[in-house]
């Protein structure tokens, strides 16, 4: 089984390409409207780039009148 590498977007990034605030990503996630962070290092996470894509595309969809997946 090949696994394919995928980009991992530390906090501030995450913050940069979605607009968010932190504390707006946090309580998102929370309440299970945001993707959910990975564990790269003890004390440090990160998001995959492409749960990030996917969630942008969820919202485009709502905004356009599609259901969101």
């Amino acid at each position: 089984m090949t696994h394919q590498l995928r980009t991992v977007l530390r906090r501030q990034k995450v913050q940069e390409v979605t607009g968010l605030a932190c504390s707006t990503i946090y309580k998102m996630m929370s309440r299970g409207k945001f993707p959910r962070p990975i564990r790269i290092a003890e004390k440090s996470v990160g998001w995959l780039e492409t749960d990030i894509a996917e969630w942008q595309r969820q919202c485009v969809a709502v905004r356009d009148g599609a259901k969101a997946a």
